[in-house]
C-alpha cells in the first residue's frame, strides 16, 4: 500500500504540474457543500436535518481519503443535494434522493466544468441525531457512510483521470471493492447486476476494461482539451472532437452501459457551447451525429452544435 501511494502521489503531483502550485498536506481531497430539502417531512424539528447536514460535510472534508495531499486551492469542490422525502423517527430511518455533483476548474479560465453529474434515488439510511460517523475500508456495516464513502472515492477517482490518463485506478478500485463489501447491507442500491444505473452498475462500468475508451475520454476531454482552449481554442476543440471518438467507442463496446448517457446528459449545454458558431460544418456535423447516436433524447441540445 505505501509503494502505491508513492506512485498515486507522483501521479497527482505531475498532473497539478501545469498549475504551478506545491503539493503540501495543508487540506483532505474534498471540499464537500452538503443540503437537505426536508420540505416534505411535517412534525420533525430541524435540530436532526441540521445535525445530519453538518456531521456529513464533517465526515467528508475533515477525513484524508487517500495518501494525497492537497493544497486548499486544489481541494475538489462537489455538492450532495439530499431531498427526504421520508423519515421516521421512531426508526431512525431516511428515504432520500441524492443529487451529487463535482466540478473541475479549467486551466487559466474562470470557467469551471462539470466532472460529474447524477442522481441517486435510493439513498437511504439511518441515522440518529449525534451519532458518530465513522468508516473502514476493511468493514462496511453502515449505510450512511458507506454512501458517503462512495462518493468520496468516485469523486476523487474520475478527478485523478482527468489530471494523469487512467490516474484514479487505485482510487476507482477501492470504490468497487467498498461496492462488493455493501453487498451485505440491508438497503437498495449495491446489489451486483440488479440494476444498470445503480452504484454497484457505476463503479463496475468505469472499471470494466470495455470501458477503457470511456475513462481515457476524462483525460483527452479535460486535460488536453478544455485545458488547451484558453490558450488555443482551435486546438483544444480539435482535441475534445477526437475525445469524443473515445465516448463512440465505449458506447459501442458496452451499449448496456449508461455512463455515455449519464455524461453527456451533463455535458449537453458545454458541449453545445463548444461547437456553437466554430468549427467546420464537417467537424459539426460529425459531432453531431455521434452525440445524437449516443443520446438522441437531448437532440435539442445537439441541434445547438450545428448553428
Amino acid at each position: 500500500m505505501a509503494r502505491a501511494a508513492v506512485l498515486l502521489l507522483a501521479v497527482y503531483a505531475a498532473a497539478f504540474a501545469f498549475r504551478r502550485l506545491p503539493l503540501t498536506a495543508a487540506a483532505q481531497e474534498l471540499q464537500m457543500k452538503v443540503t437537505i430539502n426536508h420540505s416534505q417531512i411535517s412534525g420533525t424539528e430541524d435540530a436532526v436535518f441540521d445535525n445530519l447536514q453538518k456531521a456529513l460535510e464533517q465526515f467528508f472534508n475533515e477525513r484524508q481519503w487517500t495518501d494525497l495531499k492537497f493544497q486548499e486551492q486544489e481541494r475538489i469542490q462537489c455538492s450532495l443535494n439530499l431531498t427526504v422525502s421520508k423519515y421516521n423517527r421512531d426508526e431512525n430511518m431516511f428515504e432520500a434522493t441524492a443529487l451529487i455533483q463535482a466540478n473541475r476548474p479549467v486551466y487559466n479560465a474562470s470557467y469551471v466544468s462539470t466532472l460529474y453529474n447524477n442522481r441517486d434515488d435510493a439513498f437511504q439510511f439511518q441515522y440518529a441525531q449525534f451519532d458518530q460517523l465513522n468508516y473502514n475500508d476493511e468493514t462496511v456495516d453502515n449505510q450512511l457512510t458507506a454512501l458517503a464513502a462512495y462518493y468520496a472515492y468516485l469523486i476523487i477517482g474520475l478527478n485523478l483521470d482527468s489530471f494523469s490518463p487512467l490516474g484514479g485506478t487505485d482510487i476507482l478500485q477501492r470504490c468497487m471493492n467498498l461496492a462488493n463489501n455493501a453487498q451485505n447491507l440491508a438497503f437498495p442500491g449495491w446489489k451486483s447486476f440488479e440494476d444498470s444505473r445503480n452504484r454497484f452498475a457505476i463503479i463496475n462500468d468505469y472499471l470494466d476494461e470495455q470501458m477503457r475508451p470511456f475513462r481515457q475520454l476524462q483525460y483527452d476531454y479535460y486535460r488536453k482539451g478544455l485545458d488547451e482552449m484558453a490558450a488555443n481554442a482551435e486546438r483544444g476543440r480539435t482535441e475534445i472532437s477526437s475525445a469524443l471518438e473515445l465516448l463512440k467507442t465505449a458506447h459501442e463496446n458496452k451499449p448496456l452501459s449508461l455512463l455515455p448517457q449519464i455524461w453527456t446528459d451533463y455535458k449537453k449545454t458545454e458541449l453545445g457551447n463548444i461547437y456553437k458558431g466554430k468549427g467546420t460544418q464537417k467537424e459539426k456535423q460529425a459531432v453531431y451525429s455521434l452525440l445524437m447516436g449516443i443520446n438522441a433524447s437531448q437532440s435539442t441540445a445537439w441541434e445547438t452544435i450545428n448553428q
